[in-house]
């Protein structure tokens, strides 16, 4: 993916090149509407390694029609008679959500939130987070793509269930504002089967936008959101929960601290592998060769003056003699004194060669023995 330049939000945080993967624990609505659950996995989610956690704000007024709100909602993850309450139920206040930002931010985490409507956008404003997340419901939603634009901070933009078409949009609407953007592939089916992760569109929309490209994963298990941030992801995304059985619709598709813990472990695994770029031998690598590679050996005993032939010769460990990738090399040659079998051949004990030399090596081998 082409280099871009970084993002570097008012805490130091930092996402892009150069950083570590941002990963992020999308908390949601997983807190049940109750404050001292909503904490606990503030510090449940410090303690698994996230960068930040996010939450979800409404404002029922704003969102929905009176018909919307009051259209019975029942079922085992219902909290209320109707839609509108099983919603706010769901919600917490905005004094709650400035103790939870404060909360995050003691524990060295950034504080963000999903807003899903203008007057919650604002909230969020005034609030002090330090980026804003648009969701993919609301991918579509032109008056608030330029309200979260226009407050100039980053914004995290999740492309589940939307066209290129309407990403093109989106991406258009808010670069009017700035470039500050990271573009989350996502697909909004909840638990996604992993055959419908589609992860290299993370390089088609990369390409596309020339913007930060990231993943918000809604699978079960940990492959995908490993092998996203192995492909280049600047930010990655899972729900959060503190148990997977919760009532709710979130659960099972979230993590749980100890695999949210385990996703990290395995990102930051992932990266470390991803550092080096080009071919190179290891000095570990050099020793272990001393140990497991062979050198060219004699076979036998043999006198000075004897010209060595295959028969001569065999290959067997430890490799600090004169490597088998020379073989060639020293065929034919002619031996200066009488050797012992299992003596390591070595140049000085070789006469010329007596025929136009097989030269293998350019720039030499670890291994290799200058003549």
């Amino acid at each position: 993916m082409k280099t871009i330049a970084p993002i570097r939000l008012a805490s130091g945080a930092q996402i892009g090149n150069g950083s570590p993967c941002f990963v992020v624990a999308e908390i949601g609505n997983n807190h049940q509407g109750d404050l001292a659950i909503a904490r606990r996995m503030v510090e449940e989610a410090a303690r698994a390694g996230a960068g930040a956690v996010k939450f979800q704000k409404r404002d029922m007024n704003a969102m929905f029609t009176d018909e919307g709100l009051q259209m019975p909602y029942s079922g085992p993850n219902s909290f209320g008679r109707t839609y509108g309450e099983h919603r706010l139920a769901l919600e917490i206040s905005l004094d709650d959500m400035a103790q939870l930002k404060a909360l995050a931010e003691s524990l060295g985490m950034v504080f963000f939130a999903s807003a899903w409507d203008q007057v919650s956008l604002a909230e969020m404003e005034a609030l002090g987070v330090e980026m804003l997340k648009i969701s993919s419901a609301d991918l579509v939603n032109v008056p608030l793509l330029r309200q979260a634009g226009a407050t100039g901070l980053p914004v995290i933009l999740s492309t589940g269930m939307s066209s290129l078409e309407e990403i093109d949009h989106a991406v258009a609407e808010l670069r009017r504002f700035h470039d500050r953007i990271v573009v989350l592939h996502c697909n909004s089916t909840y638990p996604c089967p992993d055959e419908c992760v589609a992860l290299p569109v993370m390089a088609q929309l990369s390409r596309r936008y020339g913007l930060h490209v990231g993943y918000s994963g809604h699978e079960q298990g940990l492959g995908p959101s490993v092998a996203a941030a192995a492909l280049g992801a600047r930010v990655v995304e899972r729900h959060f929960t503190l148990d997977r059985t919760l009532r709710g619709t979130d659960h099972q598709a979230s993590l749980d601290p100890e695999g949210f813990a385990r996703m990290v472990r395995l990102i930051r695994e992932a990266e470390a592998a991803m550092a080096v770029t080009r071919k190179e031998v290891f000095e570990s690598e050099r020793k272990a060769a001393v140990k497991l590679r062979k050198s060219i050996v004699f076979a036998r005993d043999l006198p000075a003056g004897h010209t060595l032939t295959e028969s001569d010769l065999t290959v067997k460990c430890p490799g600090h003699g004169i490597s088998p990738i020379l073989w060639d090399d020293v065929l034919g040659r002619a031996l200066v004194a009488p050797v012992r079998h299992e003596d390591l051949v070595q140049w000085e004990l070789l006469g010329p060669a007596l025929r136009p030399s097989g030269e293998m090596l350019q720039g030499g081998l670890p291994l290799a023995q200058s003549r």
